[in-house]
């Protein structure tokens, strides 16, 4: 017999499709203000620029597999909403970067960091909800919450 959903697991496909929607808005907007390549300085440490993406299908195949697994750990019920919330970040991003590899045959990166000479690796909304995503899962596994102790139930 099939794993019986959480109730409520839906709303998280919301925050993914949110995350989709911020990632795409944001993506075509920076394809019309920017020719490939160009960057402007924002601060003295981050800079917006239109950047490729690579490997296309390896990528393609493997965010098609993660996505299947997320959706799956999303429908299970969990102590706590930071998991759920987690998945759905990065289940979000995943999918907005793969509209990008299945439209364009890249991704669209445009957020640049910077410190003098150094710089991070340019990236956009998806991977920014894919890495807090991450993150919020490392963290409740390190230090996951506690359930609050349910009083015994009387025996009759």
């Amino acid at each position: 017999m099939p794993e019986r959903a959480a109730p409520g697991w839906a709303r998280w496909l919301a925050v993914s499709a949110a995350v989709i929607v911020l990632d795409l808005v944001t993506k075509a907007w920076i394809t019309h203000a920017f020719v490939p390549g160009e960057s402007r300085v924002i601060t003295p440490f981050f800079s917006l620029v239109l950047a490729g993406g690579w490997q296309r299908w390896f990528f393609t195949l493997l965010t098609i597999a993660i996505s299947a697994v997320l959706v799956v750990a999303l429908r299970r019920p969990h102590a706590s909403r930071v998991v759920p919330l987690a998945l759905a970040l990065v289940l979000g991003g995943a999918l907005g970067n793969l509209w990008d590899r299945l439209t364009l045959g890249h991704v669209i990166d445009f957020v640049l960091v910077h410190w003098g000479e150094h710089t991070f690796p340019a990236f956009n909304v998806a991977d920014s909800a894919i890495s807090v995503g991450v993150a919020l899962l490392i963290w409740e596994s390190v230090w996951p919450r506690r359930q609050p102790a349910t009083a015994p139930q009387e025996k009759p």
